[in-house]
């Protein structure tokens, strides 16, 4: 019925582990998960699952069949534990960028898969995420024991509302860095309605109970909410423009010999391939991915599909010159993004040059090919 008469385009399932729940444990061949893909209707449209519930066995991240999406709430973690400095995130934060595969790259699963998101309707908003260090949840007459307690988020120097005008430029800094993440990582982005123009709750972490401004959505916004809804457009449109930020396949790092390239390569600043060391050193807060549009699976089907891009990711207090690699058939970058420079407009780098990358930033950059 609300497929049909009623036109929804899909359906999302509240603790979802529960629907696959036989007397032994979770079964992904369940009756229901089962019934869902093999009905005409239900098939065609979106099936989203919420991975856990409270009972025994009850996380199920990446354990549903094919043909359902999961939200992903490791992408989340990581994301948010990356961006606010902790150590040793980077090799998971790249999983978490190409789709997290680890989870879902498995029985004929595809990127779409993984439903990535940094913030849902339980929890922080995205302003409250870089504005508070702990909930401040005493409007809902618990005596702010309820919502979690584990939230990864950090208020960058003072809790609340501030007029500091560093504070608050780092701040919209780090959501412009979540969203730029966000909207390039491979797999589905999830945003929360007043994410894009800074919407707060004032630091209150579990609003399901406030009929009240707390969790109302105020369009009333100011200037910098406004430069950070004009941001999110801007992201959503490149996502659009180039196919290789989301593909129907996942990224793997592997060598193609017939094509002579790897679908992504992870560099170093110099340049340079990750080494292991790298890899494993907890203080790296800092690289390159380079998506090389040659090893588009599909080949090039429209304009923009064979796309090569890089993108640069600072989360180091501190500026690093990265290299910009040489890549072949390439003359130059064009840089689209700098989440420290929100309002610049494209600009050429060639070959070699040193991109001052400020602290807790990222870059996407476009090669510019010799045919064009």
């Amino acid at each position: 019925y609300w497929a049909t008469e009623m036109h929804v385009d899909g359906f999302r399932f509240d603790l979802a582990t529960i629907l696959g729940r036989e007397h032994e444990g979770f079964d992904e061949r369940h009756g229901f998960l089962v019934a869902c893909r093999q009905d005409p209707v239900l098939a065609k449209t979106k099936l989203i699952a919420e991975p856990w519930d409270c009972g025994p066995g009850g996380y199920q991240v990446g354990g549903f069949p094919p043909g359902w999406a999961e939200w992903n709430d490791q992408f989340r973690d990581t994301v948010r534990a990356f961006w606010k400095g902790d150590d040793g995130q980077l090799a998971d934060f790249a999983s978490r960028l190409t789709g997290s595969g680890d989870l879902f790259n498995q029985r004929g699963r595809r990127p779409f898969s993984s439903v990535n998101f940094v913030t849902a309707h339980d929890g922080f908003t995205l302003k409250d995420l870089v504005s508070y260090n702990h909930k401040h949840n005493e409007d809902n007459d618990e005596d702010n024991r309820d919502g979690s307690d584990n939230n990864l988020s950090w208020n960058h120097g003072v809790e609340g509302p501030s007029d500091d005008p560093e504070i608050v430029g780092l701040r919209y800094r780090q959501m412009r860095n979540f969203f730029a993440t966000l909207l390039f990582a491979q797999g589905t982005p999830m945003i929360v309605a007043g994410d894009e123009f800074g919407r707060t709750q004032h630091g209150n972490n579990n609003a399901y109970c406030q009929d009240s401004e707390i969790g109302w959505v105020n369009w009333d916004i100011c200037q910098n909410s406004q430069g950070l809804l004009a941001f999110v457009r801007k992201l959503i449109r490149l996502r659009q423009r180039f196919p290789m930020l989301r593909r129907g396949r996942f990224l793997v790092g592997a060598y193609n010999e017939e094509l002579g390239v790897k679908d992504v390569t992870w560099l170093a600043p110099n340049a340079e391939e990750m080494s292991v060391e790298q890899w494993e050193d907890a203080n790296n807060r800092c690289m390159g991915m380079l998506l090389d549009g040659r090893a588009q699976a599909t080949g090039i089907l429209r304009a923009g599909s064979d796309a090569t891009l890089l993108i640069v990711i600072n989360a180091h207090h501190d500026l690093v010159n990265f290299t910009l690699p040489e890549v072949p058939q390439g003359i130059f970058w064009n840089r689209l993004v700098d989440t420290n420079n929100p309002t610049a407009r494209p600009e050429r780098f060639d070959f070699g040059d040193e991109y001052a990358t400020t602290g807790r930033s990222l870059l996407l950059l476009e090669l510019i090919k010799e045919e064009e």
